[in-house]
């Protein structure tokens, strides 16, 4: 079959299962298949696929008109310009989450030790030490799939040496401090879960999203320990729900940070709460 044909074959498909983004989920998978990029559907829309590339193509495509994630079946995502390896038991890193690498990345110099936590694929911290120097760091995760996810991607980027990946119950491993503290926590009401986009609700780790019943679960855990991880000085770094900036807010200035700052997203949303500590050693 002709390449362009069996993508419009796919984005059909697609596009009757009501999948949002059809024509490009479509392409991708097309050119995950063929191991192609994006110039060729245009440039050699005449290229012959494989039966062998077809009946793997249409086999994906059958399991995106499940709303199984588009990253779920080719297995990679890509953020901060580099390429995770991702599957149903980490969240996927999302363009938002970037806010919250850029910001860190403000007040990041060399030689700092930072811990991210509820490192999921790791690419946070990850993206954090592959842009700067001479870092180091801890990724802390309750899942221990999810830590074979991250160990996997620090290997995939040659950080293995500077890395240590935790299995914890938020602190509780933990016995030393740091100089940044980042974390993409669960923030999802338990009550809007059931009303997020099945690509979310249904193969996403609900580990990762469920943060209880007002979505404040994990920052109070967090703020009410981070105090004793933190140098002085040290800073405390969030990524939040849109209507959740007052609240973490006030939650780190009642535990004595100072210098609060809250940051919006691309879509002019509160993502992204930080405040420095000067309490500690």
């Amino acid at each position: 079959m002709r390449y362009a044909d069996l993508y419009a074959q796919g984005k059909a498909l697609l596009e009757k299962a009501e999948i949002e983004e059809a024509a490009l989920d479509a392409r991708l998978l097309l050119e995950h298949v063929c191991e192609t990029d994006r110039t060729t559907l245009f440039a050699h829309p005449e290229k012959e696929v494989t039966a062998e590339q077809q009946k793997c193509y249409e086999e994906l495509i059958a399991k995106r008109s499940e709303h199984i994630p588009l990253q779920h079946l080719t297995g990679q995502q890509d953020f901060m310009g580099l390429t995770f390896g991702v599957n149903e038991h980490v969240l996927i890193p999302r363009q938002d989450t970037e806010i919250l690498v850029e910001e860190v990345m403000r007040d990041l110099h060399d030689g700092v030790n930072i811990l991210d936590m509820c490192t999921g694929s790791g690419c946070i911290l990850l993206s954090l030490l592959h842009y700067s120097n001479d870092t180091t760091g801890v990724g802390v995760d309750l899942s221990e799939e999810a830590l074979k996810v991250a160990q996997a991607n620090a290997e995939r980027l040659g950080k293995e040496s500077r890395v240590r990946f935790v299995q914890s119950n938020l602190f509780e491993a933990l016995d030393e401090q740091f100089d940044i503290i980042v974390s993409n926590p669960p923030y999802i009401r338990t009550d809007v879960i059931e009303m997020l986009m099945p690509e979310v609700r249904d193969h996403d780790p609900r580990m990762a999203l469920d943060g209880m019943a007002d979505g404040l679960f994990f920052y109070r855990k967090i703020i009410d320990e981070a105090g004793n991880y933190l140098k002085r000085g040290g800073q405390l770094f969030f990524e939040i729900g849109h209507d959740q900036a007052e609240e973490v807010s006030t939650l780190m200035r009642e535990h004595g940070y100072k210098e609060i700052e809250v940051k919006k997203d691309y879509a002019g949303l509160d993502r992204v709460v930080y405040g420095t500590f000067l309490g500690g050693v």
